[in-house]
């Protein structure tokens, strides 16, 4: 190949990157101004502590700490777990035009958007059905609110209640009735992490739809708790370390591709988000290895006839930001399938030199390759027939 057919400098990119994961910080009153006044009073609010701003979920059953998710422009000598207010805050996290304007900062034309608070799942807000939807909706309504008006540049992401499947297909078809893009799921549409028949009906909902279902690194996993009680021992990066090469998610993804949902639905679109991709090449190897050793004495060869590793190419899409070992063994997974992301305004963040992150991550591999992880892919996932093929 010519060397010239290579990536060297982001003075080459004349095309729209974007950011296939980035968060929101969701305003204090969120939820307090638009849920059903009977679940006010239960419903996600900001209180001030002596630790800076906290969130006080479920009249206080649940308490967490702004901190981590509101790094963004700020030296790593200056994270904390707490401390935090909003007044701190970067406008960007919640506010259209101030997140435009730190996009134009950044050199980043667009991003895919998700929750903070909610990034372990609906249940954070209650185990009472009428209230975590009544949650689950307020998000979803003010969410779209939040990226109207950017140009197409901001893309609503719809999460799912967790408190039964019929919930969850209700709000999937209002999500796609209502222009998101895509779903975030915390578990199966049944609430728990077993697959069950009925959860079929929103699989191929999605399906039909054709509409992207994501599992976010932090969720789809059991015992939520209060994080907050392990942020201030040594122990806590490497719980932080895990999810970022595989821990969790591996298990999350096996999950979903020996449920059978796929050879029942398979054009279904499934995400893994924030979980880059250095794991990947294993797994496939592993799986289809135990597959084709154990299919027959546990009679999964009546129920899946489509190989672990081909399911996975097929049907899931991954997140990835700080991974040059899972760039290096790309050709291992579907390259189409690859999406670069910043992580804005959270920990993983490089903003506002993402350019600069850029550069060094995708020096010496084929332009074209880079160009599909920083727009094509993304583009073509979500439908995103707007998005300019060249910058002006």
């Amino acid at each position: 190949m010519d060397r010239s057919d290579l990536f060297w400098e982001v003075g080459s990119i004349d095309y729209p990157i974007i950011d296939a994961d980035a968060h929101v910080n969701e305003p204090p009153d969120l939820w307090v101004k638009r849920v059903p006044e009977r679940w006010r009073q239960r419903a996600p609010r900001v209180e001030r502590t002596d630790r800076g701003d906290a969130w006080v979920f479920d009249d206080g059953k649940l308490q967490m700490h702004v901190g981590l998710t509101t790094v963004a422009g700020k030296s790593v000598l200056d994270y904390s777990n707490a401390g935090v207010t909003y007044e701190q805050m970067r406008p960007g996290s919640w506010d259209t035009k101030a997140r435009l304007a730190d996009l134009d900062i950044d050199g980043i034309w667009g991003q895919v958007m998700y929750p903070s608070i909610t990034l372990t799942g609906a249940k954070v807000y209650g185990d009472e059905p009428e209230l975590q939807h009544a949650c689950v909706r307020a998000y979803n309504e003010w969410m779209l609110e939040f990226c109207e008006g950017s140009g197409g540049r901001l893309i609503p992401q719809a999460i799912m209640p967790a408190c039964g499947t019929e919930r969850a297909i209700e709000e999937l078809e209002w999500a796609i009735a209502h222009g998101h893009r895509g779903a975030v799921i915390s578990a199966f549409p049944n609430g728990s992490l077993q697959h069950m028949p009925e959860d079929d009906r929103f699989f191929a909902t999605a399906q039909e739809a054709d509409f992207p279902v994501a599992v976010h690194i932090g969720s789809f996993a059991p015992n939520l708790k209060n994080r907050s009680a392990d942020w201030n021992d040594l122990q806590f990066i490497g719980l932080a370390i895990a999810p970022r090469c595989g821990g969790g998610v591996i298990e999350a993804a096996l999950s979903l591709i020996f449920s059978g949902v796929f050879e029942k639905f398979p054009r279904l679109k499934m995400l893994l988000v924030e979980s880059n991709i250095a794991w990947i090449p294993g797994l496939l190897e592993q799986s289809d290895d135990m597959f084709q050793r154990y299919r027959w004495f546990t009679g999964a060869v009546d129920k899946m006839r489509t190989m672990p590793s081909r399911i996975f190419l097929r049907n899931f899409w991954v997140t990835f930001m700080l991974d040059a070992a899972g760039l290096e063994m790309r050709h291992h997974m579907n390259l189409d399938h690859l999406m670069f992301s910043t992580d804005y305004p959270h920990s993983a963040t490089d903003w506002p030199a993402s350019r600069r992150t850029i550069e060094k991550l995708f020096r010496g591999i084929p332009k074209d390759q880079v160009r599909r992880m920083l727009r094509d892919n993304a583009v073509a996932l979500y439908g995103l027939d707007d998005v300019p093929e060249r910058l002006t």
